[in-house]
C-alpha cells in the first residue's frame, strides 16, 4: 500500500476539476484533513501498521465522488447526488481504484467504508474489519468537518454570512431531535440554524473514545458554538443549552471505563 503514490494519483485526478472554486478547494483540504484524522484515530486505537495505512487510504478516497457533484451541481446537498455511491461506482465499477492501489485484497473494506461513510446511521455491517474501518472514516470525517466549520468561509458552506445564520431560529423539531441526542435528518433542516445545529449533532454519532478525546483536545464544542454570533435571543439561549449538553456528553464518554 503506497500512500504517497496514491496521493500523487489523487492530485492527478483533481486536474479535471476547478481548484480555484472555493467549494472544490474546501473539499481538497478536507480530504487531506480526514486522511490525517484517520491516521490519528487508527494510531490511538493501537491498530497494526497495515490497518493504519488502510485507514489513511480510505480517508484519501472517501469523498472522491464530491468533486463530480460540485462540477455538475455546485452543491453539497444530498438531493443533487449521492456522493458516496457515486464514489464507489467510479472506483470499483469504472476501475479507478487500481490507479490508487494495485492490490485488490483490501477492496471489500475500502468499498464498504466509502459507501457507508455518510449514512445517517451505521447499521448492518457484520464483517469485523469492514465495520472497524467504516467507524474510523465516519469519526475522521466528522472531526475534520469541525475544522472546516471553524476555518472556512461560512458563506461557502451555508450560502449566507455567519451574521445571517445567527439571525435565524432553530426549528422545534430539529431542537427536539438534538435533545434526544440524535443526528439530525437532512430533510428536517429548514433554517440556517437548523443546518448549524445538525453539524453539532454529529458528536452524538462518534464511535470511538479516542475520537471524543480529540474533540476535547481541540475544544471543538466551545469553538464551534462560538463561531456564530447569535443575535436572536431565543437562539442564543438554546445554544447555551446545546453547549451544556455536548460538554456533558463528551465528559461522560471520556469517563466511561468500558469505552475504547
Amino acid at each position: 500500500m503506497e500512500l504517497q503514490q496514491a496521493k500523487r494519483k489523487f492530485e492527478e485526478y483533481l486536474s479535471d476539476y476547478d481548484r480555484e472554486n472555493d467549494k472544490v478547494r474546501l473539499k481538497i483540504v478536507h480530504t487531506y484533513g480526514v486522511t490525517e484524522y484517520s491516521r490519528q484515530i487508527a494510531g490511538r486505537l493501537g491498530l497494526s501498521r497495515e490497518d493504519q495505512e488502510l485507514a489513511q487510504m480510505i480517508g484519501l478516497l472517501h469523498d472522491i465522488g464530491r468533486f463530480e457533484q460540485l462540477k455538475r451541481y455546485d452543491s453539497f446537498e444530498p438531493d443533487t447526488m449521492d456522493h458516496a455511491a457515486f464514489g464507489v461506482w467510479t472506483l470499483f465499477e469504472e476501475g479507478l481504484i487500481r490507479s490508487f492501489i494495485e492490490d485488490g485484497r483490501w477492496d471489500p473494506v475500502i468499498r464498504t467504508a466509502i459507501a457507508r461513510h455518510s449514512d445517517f446511521r451505521l447499521e448492518g455491517i457484520e464483517e469485523e474489519r469492514e465495520l472497524l474501518h467504516a467507524r474510523i472514516i465516519r469519526d475522521a470525517d466528522k472531526l475534520d468537518n469541525c475544522r472546516v466549520k471553524l476555518e472556512d468561509d461560512i458563506e461557502t458552506i451555508l450560502g449566507v454570512s455567519e451574521k445571517e445564520v445567527g439571525k435565524t431560529k432553530i426549528s422545534r423539531e430539529v431542537l427536539e431531535q438534538f435533545r434526544r441526542k440524535e443526528s439530525i435528518l437532512s430533510s428536517m433542516r429548514k433554517t440556517k440554524m437548523d443546518y448549524w445545529l445538525s453539524y453539532l449533532a454529529y458528536f452524538f454519532d462518534i464511535n470511538y473514545k479516542v475520537s471524543v478525546e480529540l474533540i476535547c483536545e481541540h475544544d471543538y464544542v466551545n469553538r464551534l458554538i462560538g463561531r456564530i454570533p447569535y443575535s436572536d435571543p431565543e437562539t442564543r439561549s438554546q445554544m447555551e443549552e446545546v453547549r451544556d449538553m455536548l460538554l456533558q456528553y463528551c465528559a461522560d464518554r471520556m469517563q466511561d471505563p468500558l469505552e475504547f
